[in-house]
């Protein structure tokens, strides 16, 4: 099966398309990224001046203790939160990513079986074993590329579990530490 003048130009074209897409995808994913640390940088430089402040009004040791104690359980949560906040823009960048590469993959795939098709249909007379090798092989192929495809979707799962459970976790330990002293 040749491919025509037209059907190239218009891959190409779906090709650079989807490349410009998933660039302005990419800045758009830094452009969060950099809003939300100059937001954590203002914040944290304000409150080290209002915590600087706090800490030259201190009388005695034990108000000093109090304060710093009382200082960790915010720190934990909004490092915590930024955790969150920077990993909810990174997998909603990979994301369109994974969304555009599965695309072109079950295209080229479709492509490649209506080439194997074709090539089916004019094949010579005695080879219809070797295209049904051919199509099993195809076959096989796309079931291993699902499979992997599921894979790498329950592992990302796992892996976004794993991470809200020990934001939690360092969140709730925060807390209690903070109260103790």
């Amino acid at each position: 099966m040749m491919m025509t003048v037209e059907q190239v130009l218009a891959a190409q074209k779906a090709n650079v398309e989807t490349l410009l897409g998933l660039t302005a995808k990419a800045f758009e994913g830094v452009e969060k990224i950099v809003e939300l640390n100059m937001s954590a940088s203002k914040a944290a430089l304000a409150e080290s001046g209002e915590n600087a402040k706090a800490m030259l009004s201190v009388k005695d040791a034990q108000e000093l203790l109090a304060l710093q104690s009382g200082l960790l359980q915010p720190l934990a949560e909004k490092t915590a939160a930024y955790s969150r906040h920077l990993y909810e823009i990174a997998t909603g960048t990979s994301s369109e990513f994974t969304k555009a590469m599965e695309s072109q993959a079950a295209e080229a795939q479709q492509k490649f079986t209506g080439m194997i098709d074709s090539a089916a249909k004019n094949a010579p007379a005695g080879s219809e074993t070797a295209v049904a090798v051919m199509k099993s092989a195809v076959a096989a192929a796309n079931n291993a590329l699902e499979s992997v495809q599921k894979a790498v979707k329950q592992a990302t799962e796992v892996a976004e579990a794993n991470f809200n459970a020990v934001a939690n976790t360092a969140t709730s330990t925060a807390k209690p530490a903070s109260k103790k002293r």
